[in-house]
């Protein structure tokens, strides 16, 4: 098994596409790059803790590779707007790679200039490539918050369509095709 840690905004979001991954085993939802011990989801929200919302996902690499989340993750959020994804605001809410090696690093680093070269985005990709930093985990309600609010209001507005995104992308990635 393989690590990777992004963050693309809000975690409930980014959860939920990548639970739904076949080879993906584990997804935790959680907090990086801070300078607080153990944050709370209060004091991240307060923007000055200088953490940021992201997923720990353990994945099966003769499965899915992570070039494959690399792609799936720029696919699904906006890796361009800085500390925003929607109407997420703040800098709890910045796109960020935590790569686990030189590997990852150099994939996800290629995998940026590659699309700001191709102009697939109308501006350039601000998505931070960060070495690995200490993993928090979130609260347990932030865990498989779309599977157990579906009828929620962020849920159907935010999340559904991202999720809606995935299944029409990469169709063929799902645990339950």
């Amino acid at each position: 098994m393989a690590t990777a840690i992004f963050g693309g905004g809000c975690f409930w979001c980014t959860e939920a596409v990548f639970d739904a991954l076949e080879g993906v085993s584990l997804v935790e939802p959680g907090y990086c790059g801070g300078h607080v011990e153990r944050p709370t989801y209060e004091q991240i929200c307060g923007a000055d803790t200088g953490h940021i919302e992201v997923i720990r996902i353990e994945y099966d690499p003769s499965v899915i590779s992570y070039e494959v989340l690399l792609e799936i993750f720029f696919a699904t959020h906006d890796p361009t707007t800085p500390n925003q994804q929607g109407n997420d605001v703040g800098p709890q809410y910045q796109s960020a790679v935590f790569y686990q090696d030189d590997q990852q690093k150099t994939a996800a680093e290629a995998f940026v200039a590659k699309h700001d070269a191709s102009g697939v985005w109308p501006v350039p990709v601000c998505t931070k490539i960060l070495p690995d930093q200490k993993f928090w985990v979130a609260e347990s309600y932030h865990h498989d918050y779309f599977a157990n609010h579906p009828q929620q209001g962020y849920c159907q507005f935010v999340i559904a369509p991202k999720v809606s995104k995935l299944v029409k992308l990469f169709g063929e990635r799902l645990k339950n095709k």
